[in-house]
């Protein structure tokens, strides 16, 4: 290369490039830069040299078929790598199948044993247990778009998970919450839906009695609804007051005292002075001194805002702001 002049090297470039664009070849000898050049790869030893593990005999082998720029040692290389690659992309998405299959089977069985024995509540209860959070529940039960009675399954759904957790999880109050203020037909259900368990807490697991308590003293503590929720509890009948529903609601006044004051007031004085509302907190009164107070005074300070919030009127000021 050290003998090939500059000038002598551009034509040769210049010719062959131009050869290449008319796709013709000179039939002539090899000329003089043709000639240089040849010696110089030589004395370079190029024969040995891998392009990408591609040697220039092979490439420049005139026998050579099909891919005939890459060397047998990497067609070998490279279908052995397509083989391996393809049989774990293989594996892979076999085993994401099964792990998703296997996950659906377990899902399909875990709501099978909370009761969801229709394709309308598997799917809502899919979509509650799976949500990233209640944000992302409730759009997605929006988008279920059920038309009449399918839409009451909804809450039902949200309560019955709510009640068979093995911890009691605010999550699902927040989800009641959220659907009740979007739409009054979902407070409407959770309000039946609700008097329906009041109907078994006698025969209630006490967990399940338990997460009742805490549900629904979320719920009116919320403002999602008012003590008049209580109003099939029946709470001035001692007929209908047996050992676990006496136990249940007793339960329930003593987790609402625990609110600050304020909140206790503003709680009790929603169902304050209006007459429909004259046998829920007649109700109210007669079980928390009876079985709340009796011999016990540590809630006697939050009663007394809770009796007086129940004799207000709408426009009585909250005496705590």
């Amino acid at each position: 290369m050290e003998t090939l002049e500059v000038k002598e090297w551009m034509e040769f470039m210049l010719e062959t490039i131009f050869d290449i664009k008319n796709n013709k070849k000179k039939a002539k000898e090899d000329t003089l830069q043709h000639t240089c050049i040849k010696k110089w790869l030589q004395k370079l030893r190029v024969e040995s040299i891998l392009i990408r593990g591609l040697k220039w005999s092979k490439l420049l082998d005139p026998e050579k078929k099909g891919q005939w720029w890459l060397s047998g040692e990497m067609m070998s290389s490279t279908t052995n790598n397509n083989n391996n690659n393809n049989n774990n992309n293989i594996v892979s998405v076999t085993k994401k199948i099964n792990k998703e299959s296997l996950e659906a089977q377990k899902m399909r069985q875990l709501a099978a044993g909370q009761g969801m024995n229709t394709d309308t509540r598997r799917a809502i209860f899919y979509i509650i247990t799976n949500a990233d959070d209640y944000i992302d529940a409730f759009e997605k039960l929006l988008r279920l778009d059920l038309q009449g009675k399918q839409d009451r399954e909804i809450m039902r759904v949200v309560l019955e998970c709510g009640l068979q957790e093995k911890v009691f999880n605010k999550y699902y109050c927040v989800l009641a919450s959220k659907l009740c203020v979007h739409d009054k037909n979902h407070k409407f259900t959770l309000q039946y839906c609700i008097w329906d368990q009041y109907t078994e807490l006698e025969s209630m697991e006490e967990m399940r009695s338990t997460h009742l308590v805490k549900f629904v003293a979320e719920m009116v503590s919320s403002f999602t609804h008012t003590l008049a929720v209580l109003k099939k509890a029946d709470l001035h009948d001692t007929t209908k007051l047996g050992t676990r529903k006496i136990e249940h609601f007793k339960k329930f006044f003593e987790t609402v005292f625990v609110y600050a004051d304020n909140l206790v007031w503003n709680t009790f004085k929603r169902i304050g002075g209006s007459p429909q509302y004259e046998s829920v907190r007649s109700g109210i009164e007669f079980f928390i001194e009876r079985y709340v107070i009796g011999n016990e005074k540590q809630h006697i300070g939050k009663y007394k805002i809770a009796k007086k919030a129940l004799k207000s009127v709408e426009e009585d000021e909250d005496p705590f702001l």
